[in-house]
């Protein structure tokens, strides 16, 4: 197990997933399994932030149309902060 991940690194990685899709490097199935080992990634390494950082950052990623509602709901879902 490595170190921790920090919500700016998230953040990161999920602009740089939003970047390659609107740049038509990845497809969809792409997207989805680097999104699905970015997740089981954080259930390892665990995330340095509170549940209410976490949920506002990721609002803030929808807002902005970086993640998709369907998609922030996922992941909220998948560690377990719903």
């Amino acid at each position: 197990m490595g170190e921790a991940i920090t919500l700016d690194h998230l953040v990161k990685k999920l602009e740089g997933l939003h970047d390659a899709m609107r740049k038509g490097e990845l497809e969809h199935g792409e997207y989805d399994q680097r999104l699905a080992r970015m997740i089981t990634e954080l259930r390892e390494r665990k995330l340095v932030a509170e549940r209410p950082e976490i949920l506002s950052t990721l609002q803030d990623l929808e807002q902005r149309g970086i993640v998709t509602a369907s998609v922030r709901s996922h992941i909220v879902s998948r560690l377990g902060l719903a």
